[in-house]
């Protein structure tokens, strides 16, 4: 099973193609569990942010577990309200998560306070191209960006952002956005592949499921995964962090993939 199949970012940084993610998962025990059966399960990439409020307990899972530091690759997001400034902000999470570095730093949403949007954009992805060049941050990039605020970067960045995180499920796909990030050597990472539990009893992917004798699940993550993206699915279950795992040894076909795509606008 290829679980340690990585994409390689703009910058030449290696990044895993799948990752565990933990979002409104709870500081301790939940988040360290997660985290623990992830890692053990393979899982090399793991996803978290201020927002969340369990940057300790993912630095402590990883620090326990034995894995050398470099083998793990590790994302955190700065919440764009923070009225503290971005470099107090890292340093917050740096400590939080006292891992040495952070391998992906991302601007969490890119809606700021009303009027000064574009400015306060512009001034933020300064200052994260500052945290770059300190080199305790390996990538830098963007999540919840559409088309045009994307382009607002690119227009006057030294650095580029490497990853745009967006939600990404059969029934909130953006086909423009991939293709646009594609252009841009901007890799899309994918969270709540998933859909939060929701639509995975569709017909169309319980369908295809028993012709792989596969979850709908792991149709959805394959299906994400099979469009270049990052796939982050969040689970706090260790049976089904090991199945989201569980999606190299199958590939859809193009007839599925196309059934797949336009299930959003059939609903």
């Amino acid at each position: 099973m290829d679980i340690g199949r990585t994409v390689t970012l703009n910058n030449g940084v290696s990044m895993p193609v799948l990752g565990l993610g933990v979002w409104q998962m709870r500081e301790g025990q939940e988040t360290e569990n997660a985290v623990r059966w992830a890692l053990d399960a393979g899982y090399r990439l793991i996803d978290t942010a201020k927002l969340y409020g369990n940057e300790r307990s993912v630095g402590k899972a990883i620090r326990e577990s034995g894995i050398p530091r470099e083998e793990v690759f590790v994302t955190t997001k700065f919440w764009p309200t923070d009225l503290t400034g971005v470099e107090a902000a890292f340093e917050r999470s740096f400590k939080k998560l006292d891992l040495g570095y952070i391998d992906l730093y991302l601007i969490h949403f890119p809606n700021f306070m009303p009027g000064l949007g574009k400015s306060i954009r512009n001034r933020t992805w300064s200052a994260f191209e500052k945290l770059y060049e300190s080199n305790r941050v390996r990538s830098i990039g963007i999540s919840n960006y559409s088309i045009k605020q994307t382009n607002e970067i690119l227009a006057n960045c030294s650095v580029r952002p490497a990853i745009n995180q967006v939600q990404f499920n059969p029934f909130s796909y953006d086909s423009e956005l991939l293709k646009f990030c594609a252009s841009e050597s901007i890799v899309v990472e994918a969270y709540s592949p998933l859909m939060r539990g929701g639509n995975l009893n569709h017909p169309s992917l319980s369908s295809i499921a028993r012709n792989h004798h596969k979850s709908t699940a792991q149709i959805v993550v394959r299906w994400a995964l099979q469009h270049g993206t990052v796939v982050i699915p969040k689970s706090s279950h260790r049976e089904r962090i090991i199945e989201n795992c569980e999606v190299f040894d199958f590939e859809l076909s193009r007839d599925e993939m196309e059934t797949i795509d336009t299930l959003k606008a059939g609903q």
